[in-house]
């Protein structure tokens, strides 16, 4: 990619980001609209985290990647702290790939 394609992305990208606080007050959303917005979010979220837990390489990752994914996700929900979270979800998985669940 050239450096003229890098530099127009990466204004297109400022100026984006820049619309959302400069438009906010010009623009009013329904109470309705900004709730299905949140939940949108929300449902793309979980779908990327659902994707990346269950495939890799083009197939299905095995059962440690979701089995630390889904004790990752117990810890974040109890309100752990993210060291915490991390290290147990990566622990998990490395410790089920050990004993040959892969």
């Amino acid at each position: 990619m050239t450096m003229t394609a890098v530099l127009a992305l990466a204004v297109g990208v400022f100026l984006v980001r820049l619309a959302g606080p400069l438009m906010r007050s010009r623009v009013n959303v329904s109470e309705r609209t900004e709730t299905l917005m949140k939940r949108g979010a929300i449902v793309v979220l979980a779908a990327l985290v659902i994707t990346g837990a269950l495939f890799a390489d083009g197939g299905f990752a095995g059962w440690a990647l979701p089995a630390g994914v889904l004790v990752g996700g117990l810890l974040a929900w109890r309100r752990a702290p993210i060291l915490v979270v991390v290290i147990a979800a990566a622990a998990t998985t490395a410790l089920l790939r050990l004993a040959g669940i892969a």
